[in-house]
C-alpha cells in the first residue's frame, strides 16, 4: 500500500469531488481515479459512492479515512525523526488573517501535535524570496502569484468589503453595489506593498465593469481606514479579514451586491518533499464551512 494512495484518498475524501482533488495535487483527474480503484480493489473494500452529481464516503470510507490520515501523520513523524525536516513551521503570513491562522494552527495541532508553528511577518515579495530560500517553509498570499520555483495551491475565498466613511451616503446601508460608488475616488493601497492583492481587486472591479476614478495610492490598512475615514467622498475595497477587528467607528465595511472576492494561497518550494504536510496545512486554511 503506498503513502500516494492513502494521500490521494484523504484529498477526494475532503474535497469529495476528484476534479478539485486533482487541481489541489497538481495532477490530472484520472490519476487521482487510477489510484483510488487500486486502493478498493487492494483493500477490499468500496471507499467512495460515486455518481454525476456527487460523491460520497461510504462507511468503510470513513473508517478508512481516519486511519489513512493516521498513516500519513505517523510518515510525517518517522521524516522528522530521521531530520528530514525540522519538527518547526515556519509559515510567512499575510495581514488581517488572524482568525484564520488561529483555526489552522489549532486544526494543526490536533490532527498533529508535532507541528510547531513560527509565524513570520514579511511583506509579498520578501516573504516569497524567504520561501524560495527554505527560510520559510511555506507562505500564505492573497491574490494570483507569478512565482518561478514555488508551487502555488489554492486554500480559500474570501469575500471583498467596500469601505466606506461613517458620513457616506451608503453607509447605513446593509449592502452597496459597485454602481453606487462609482462616481466616488477609490483609493487602493500602493502596488509595491502587496502587488497581488492590488492585482486581484483590480481584475475584480475589471470584471465588474466597473472604472471609478482612483486617488492617491494608501499605504497600510490602517492608513487606509484613517484617511477614508475622514473622506466621505473616497472608498477602498478590501478583503474582510484584513479589516475585521480594527476597532473604529470611523468606517463601514459592507458586503458587495453581487459579491467580490479574492483567492488565499498557500506558498511552497517546488523541490519540497512532504506534500502530505503541504496538502494537511492547505486543507486547514480553507474556509471552514467548505
Amino acid at each position: 500500500m503506498e503513502l500516494r494512495a492513502l494521500r490521494y484518498f484523504v484529498m477526494v475524501a475532503e474535497e469529495l469531488h476528484f476534479g478539485r482533488a486533482a487541481e489541489r495535487l497538481r495532477i490530472v483527474q484520472p490519476a487521482v481515479s487510477q489510484q483510488i480503484a487500486r486502493l478498493e480493489r487492494e483493500l477490499g473494500v468500496r471507499l467512495l459512492d460515486r455518481s454525476p452529481r456527487a460523491v460520497r464516503l461510504t462507511d468503510a470510507g470513513r473508517r478508512v479515512l481516519v486511519a489513512a490520515r493516521d498513516a500519513l501523520s505517523a510518515a510525517e513523524r518517522v521524516r522528522v525523526a530521521a531530520g528530514e525536516r525540522p519538527g518547526e513551521w515556519r509559515v510567512g503570513t499575510a495581514a488581517g488573517l488572524t482568525g484564520r491562522l488561529e483555526r489552522g494552527i489549532d486544526a494543526l495541532r490536533e490532527r498533529n501535535p508535532s507541528f510547531e508553528v513560527v509565524l513570520v511577518d514579511l511583506p509579498v515579495t520578501e516573504r516569497l524570496d524567504a520561501v524560495r530560500r527554505g527560510e520559510l517553509d511555506l507562505a500564505l498570499v492573497r491574490g494570483t502569484v507569478a512565482a518561478p520555483g514555488l508551487r502555488v495551491l489554492p486554500a480559500w475565498s474570501e469575500p471583498l468589503r467596500a469601505v466606506v466613511s461613517a458620513r457616506h451616503a451608503a453607509a447605513d446601508g446593509e449592502a452597496v453595489t459597485l454602481e453606487d460608488l462609482s462616481a466616488d475616488v477609490l483609493r487602493l493601497p500602493d502596488r509595491r506593498n502587496d502587488p497581488p492583492l492590488y492585482d486581484a481587486v483590480v481584475e475584480a472591479l475589471g470584471d465588474a465593469g466597473v472604472s471609478p476614478p482612483l486617488g492617491r495610492p494608501t499605504g497600510t490598512t490602517q492608513d487606509t481606514v484613517v484617511e477614508v475615514g475622514s473622506d466621505p467622498s473616497s472608498w477602498a475595497l478590501l478583503p474582510a479579514d484584513q479589516i475585521a477587528g480594527l476597532g473604529t467607528n470611523r468606517v463601514r465595511a459592507l458586503p458587495l451586491k453581487p459579491d467580490l472576492s479574492v483567492t488565499g494561497y498557500v506558498l511552497t518550494r517546488d523541490d519540497d518533499t512532504s506534500e502530505p504536510c503541504v496538502d494537511l496545512v492547505v486543507s486547514v486554511f480553507r474556509d471552514p464551512d467548505e
